[in-house]
């Protein structure tokens, strides 16, 4: 795996508590660096806390972050912590990480950046880092990871397998990451196939199985024989479907080509681990400097995996298209369309 890609790394990012007593707004403008100082190098006790929109047994998303936090704790030696919260809980959980003392915050989505680069200036001593989003602030910004392309190559795959012509996405789209993904799947089955029809199921939370199920269900009795997802936790529910009605699903974020179902003929996936490392040894040794991040193929951040076991069930002409995009993107001379967020 190179490393260099991450020199220039990233970004940080992601309440109600008592208000700080005079003698502590006094020390907190004492510490309080000068704008552009740079970060100090910690000497002492190093915390990391990372935030998740779902529990990390999700198989998925925040499995996937988990992973990133735990090979911080093995490369870096620091304290970690989780904690789900989502809405107006993301502040209140940041707040809190930061007056114990946590020197980096790490919130896992969209979601959480515009909550850390609020916070940032309260807590100068602390960096805050979302794992996508648009701001920014001297101890704040995010990286994103180019999932877009793993989502296009999933488009390639599914248009070259139906035999509906219909494939469908499944997720919370009104995230403006998770919809930017949908539309990377929807220009890559276009690619294949122009007439392709995409059925978009939209879901209000990414933890309840059973409504993922009829979500997908409903996209597959509208005649969607490929099915990729966007449901973290919910996920399960989707490949449930397909096993049901007997089609297939792709996988998302993780590597999920072995889940139980046995539906799951890819998977569009995010190699995290690297990268959040490389963060935390940044924040301990003062490096780090605010601002976006963003992490592709080229820097072998996003992969597209193929189910061995279900090789059988997709064309050589499929596969043909999917390397040869696969190539393009790596190369550079294919641009994966993706939303500016």
């Amino acid at each position: 795996m190179r490393f260099a890609w991450i020199a220039l790394l990233l970004a940080a990012l992601v309440g109600c508590s008592p208000a700080p007593s005079s003698s502590q707004e006094a020390s907190k403008a004492t510490e309080k660096p000068i704008e552009g100082e740079p970060m100090k190098p910690i000497t002492g006790e190093f915390k990391v806390a990372l935030i998740t929109p779902g529990p990390v047994s999700d198989a998925g998303w925040s499995a996937m972050a988990y992973a990133g936090l735990k090979g911080i704790q093995a490369s870096v030696g620091a304290k970690t912590s989780n904690e789900v919260a989502g809405g107006a809980k993301i502040k209140d959980s940041m707040r809190s990480y930061a007056q114990d003392g946590y020197q980096l915050i790490i919130g896992h989505g969209f979601e959480y950046n515009e909550p850390a680069v609020d916070l940032a200036e309260d807590f100068p001593n602390t960096v805050f880092v979302s794992s996508s989003g648009g701001k920014f602030a001297r101890n704040a910004g995010a990286f994103r990871f180019y999932l877009e392309q793993g989502f296009y190559l999933a488009g390639i795959l599914a248009a070259g397998t139906s035999k509906s012509g219909k494939v469908a996405c499944v997720g919370i789209d009104s995230i403006p990451s998770i919809a930017s993904t949908f539309k990377a799947f929807a220009a890559g089955a276009k690619s294949v196939n122009p007439d392709i029809q995409v059925i978009n199921m939209s879901l209000a939370i990414n933890t309840d199985i059973q409504a993922a199920k009829q979500a997908a269900l409903s996209a597959i009795d509208q005649g969607a024989d490929v099915l990729i997802h966007q449901a973290n936790a919910a996920a399960q529910g989707v490949f449930d479907a397909a096993k049901e009605k007997s089609v297939y699903a792709i996988g998302a974020n993780l590597d999920q080509n072995d889940n139980s179902s046995g539906s799951v003929l890819a998977s569009a996936i995010i190699v995290a681990k690297p990268a959040f490392i490389a963060l935390a040894e940044q924040v301990k040794a003062g490096e780090y400097k605010g601002g976006i991040q963003l992490f592709g193929m080229q820097e072998q951040a996003i992969d597209f995996v193929m189910n061995p076991a279900l090789a059988g069930k997709v064309s050589p002409e499929a596969m043909t298209k999917v390397e040869l995009a696969r190539k393009e993107i790596e190369s550079g001379k294919l641009e994966v369309p993706k939303d500016n967020f």
